[in-house]
């Protein structure tokens, strides 16, 4: 990234509070099941209670930091999970700021994978499983899904987008995992292996905080990567189940 382009003030990308899709993905460890106990389409699933209780706290949290320190662009994930998670941050912060939402921070599709475990892939497309063991979680894209380079195209776009639109500000984006560590790929240019590296440190916890900072010559600097102190202190539980079963995520 050249020092002399427009760049935020701060970006911070939170998660998502826990889903009833987290939950059912815990429920399948270790089950001998081929596919999650979802109804909903992904984009529907909803927060659980204690997701709820976990926005809320970061909310909290939030609305007690310096106003200086507070993001004044709140930009969500249109997915039902991630739109509440940062509408219930914003209102619980008292912010006072529309959260928008932006198709391109949607969590990565799966395609014909969608729902399906690691047990399930086998069983039902041995194939894929070969092939996705193969090419590696990077570049593998299921049938009418996507694969991690094709998120990191519609991320740059949107990185674009935002900095062109609020240079100089304060933005929060609220999304899911494979997003985040996306663009941690994109904002610290790093290659295939370092981010596969970020993936294989295991999930990102829900409504934790990863945040970058401007520097002297401009460049966002990585300050914080998974920070979930709100939610420890608030004795909500902490979680970490990644939103889709299948692996590679």
């Amino acid at each position: 990234m050249k020092a002399d382009r427009d760049e935020l003030a701060e970006l911070w990308l939170l998660r998502h509070g826990q889903s009833i899709g987290n939950v059912a993905n815990e429920a399948a460890h270790g089950a001998d099941v081929e596919q999650l106990d979802l109804a909903e389409r992904d984009m529907d699933v909803e927060l659980s209670d204690l997701g709820r209780h976990q926005a809320t706290a970061f909310g909290e949290w939030l609305g007690t930091a310096d106003e200086e320190k507070r993001p004044d662009i709140v930009v969500a994930s249109p997915y039902v999970r991630a739109a509440d998670t940062a509408r219930i941050v914003a209102d619980t912060a008292g912010l006072g700021v529309e959260v928008r939402t932006d198709e391109r921070l949607r969590e990565r599709e799966f395609g014909i994978l969608d729902l399906l475990t690691r047990r399930g892939v086998a069983a039902r497309f041995p194939s894929e499983s070969e092939r996705r063991d193969r090419i590696g979680k990077f570049y593998y894209r299921p049938p009418g899904g996507e694969s991690w380079v094709d998120v990191a195209l519609r991320l740059r776009s949107l990185r674009d987008s935002v900095v062109r639109e609020f240079p100089d500000r304060r933005v929060m984006l609220v999304t899911h995992e494979v997003p985040i560590i996306i663009f941690r790929y994109l904002v610290e240019a790093l290659d295939e292996q370092a981010a596969l590296d970020l993936s294989a440190e295991g999930s990102i916890a829900n409504c934790s905080l990863t945040s970058y900072r401007r520097d002297d010559e401009r460049r966002l600097v990585l300050e914080q990567f998974g920070w979930t102190v709100p939610i420890e202190e608030s004795e909500a539980e902490v979680t970490d189940e990644p939103d889709a079963p299948v692996a590679p995520r």
